[in-house]
């Protein structure tokens, strides 16, 4: 069956925020006299903020939240880049009428900061974020919900992300899925949940969709 619509994570799949998202961290925790490595800082990238900070401390974890929001949205711009290859691959895409859509597990603001700095919001059909959900990534409804904007089919639908919650999230919702080679965790690790395709430059896509 082809491809016909095509779901991107965000973060550490088309925008490389890894930088911003560490420092933030950083700034968050020095703030509450806490202490991570950079291994454990890393796994609390891709979960919702709001359950990371809530497994760290649940009586600080709003307001530990509000600090990381005020810090990411104030140096969002001095860090976020389009990985190599993503805006072209995207053009040629939306060029080919494929249907593009986010599914994010970020809130609204700083995934719309993402696409305006990079341009990719000129390409997008429908965007997904933690504010338009119930149940977030792993969980099936962030997908499903950017199919129905779309009147997409599960059959000919693609979820493209760098973390395990979004080769979950796809198959959860009956997709099929690629991970992507750049995730800051590693090509490796993602291949263990057994995504559909892999990409190890964001030019595979191409391939894989017949372009």
């Amino acid at each position: 069956m082809n491809i016909h619509t095509i779901l991107f994570d965000l973060d550490g799949t088309l925008i490389d925020t890894n930088a911003l998202i560490n420092a933030s961290f950083l700034h968050t925790f020095e703030q509450y006299n806490l202490t991570f490595t950079h291994e454990e800082i890393l796994e609390f990238n891709g979960p919702p903020l709001i359950e990371t900070f809530q497994m760290i401390d649940p009586i600080k974890a709003n307001s530990m939240l509000e600090t990381y929001r005020k810090h990411n949205l104030a140096e969002h711009d001095h860090y976020v880049t389009a990985f190599p290859q993503v805006i072209e691959t995207i053009e040629q895409l939306h060029k080919q009428k494929f249907q593009l859509g986010i599914v994010s597990t970020k809130m609204s603001k700083s995934v719309q900061m993402g696409l305006k700095l990079t341009g990719l919001d000129r390409f997008l059909k429908t965007v997904i974020t933690f504010d338009d959900v119930t149940n977030p990534k792993p969980h099936a409804e962030p997908v499903l919900k950017a199919m129905e904007a779309l009147g997409a089919n599960a059959a000919t639908t693609l979820m493209v992300g760098d973390n395990h919650h979004d080769i979950e999230s796809g198959k959860n919702a009956g997709v099929m899925t690629a991970g992507v080679a750049w995730s800051a965790k590693g090509k490796e690790r993602l291949l263990t949940y057994e995504p559909t395709y892999m990409l190890d430059e964001m030019t595979d896509l191409l391939k894989i969709v017949g372009v």
